[in-house]
């Protein structure tokens, strides 16, 4: 695993997202869209993103959104489970062109192999600390797609300044997911004495 933390601005190039690590902190800044089931679904079925996600950042997120003035403020933006876009993210990373994603739990072989082929990152955001997250956005810039999925599944433009979230899946094929399970297995196995039975 590496460390430090490492700045990472939006649009990301394939050069910065290949130079990170697993282990790697990663400080945000730029644009960056939200997006949840029913979007990742919608672009899967080949329909045409509202933005550009080439060279983007998309965050696994349902934002807490209120009023403010012409437009919204973010009181909380919590990652939510990733996996559940398993089905869609290999694809959706090829075909926009995709840097970096962010949510928690992790995601499946075929996206890890995805982010190796096409040069992106998964990022964990810390679960449980929507609040904090949420001060990292300077700017609502808009929302799409509001009528047809609710405010939670919209997805949200939004614009960040140090938005921190670790490297979990880097674009070299490793998975922080795949240690901790391997490791894991080692230790049951010693426990239950697993690695001496016949």
């Amino acid at each position: 695993m590496s460390g430090g933390v490492k700045e990472l601005s939006v649009p990301c190039s394939e050069a910065s997202v290949r130079a990170l690590c697993v282990g790697d902190v990663v400080r945000l800044r730029g644009r960056i869209v939200t997006g949840r089931d029913r979007l990742h679904k919608y672009l899967h079925e080949g329909e045409e993103s509202p933005v550009s996600l080439d060279s983007g950042v998309i965050f696994h997120c349902g934002p807490v959104m209120v009023p403010n003035g012409d437009g919204w403020r973010v009181i909380a933006a919590g990652p939510t489970t990733s996996m559940r876009e398993e089905p869609y993210m290999a694809g959706i990373v090829a075909e926009h062109g995709l840097r970096a994603i962010i949510g928690k739990g992790g995601m499946g072989r075929a996206t890890v192999d995805a982010c190796e082929k096409h040069g992106c990152v998964y990022l964990q955001a810390v679960g449980g600390a929507a609040a904090v997250l949420a001060r990292a956005v300077t700017r609502v810039v808009g929302v799409h797609l509001m009528d047809e999925f609710g405010p939670a599944e919209a997805m949200w433009v939004l614009d960040v300044d140090g938005l921190e979230a670790m490297v979990a899946i880097d674009a070299h094929g490793n998975s922080i997911y795949d240690k901790v399970r391997k490791a894991s297995k080692v230790v049951l196995d010693r426990l239950t004495g697993a690695g001496h039975r016949a």
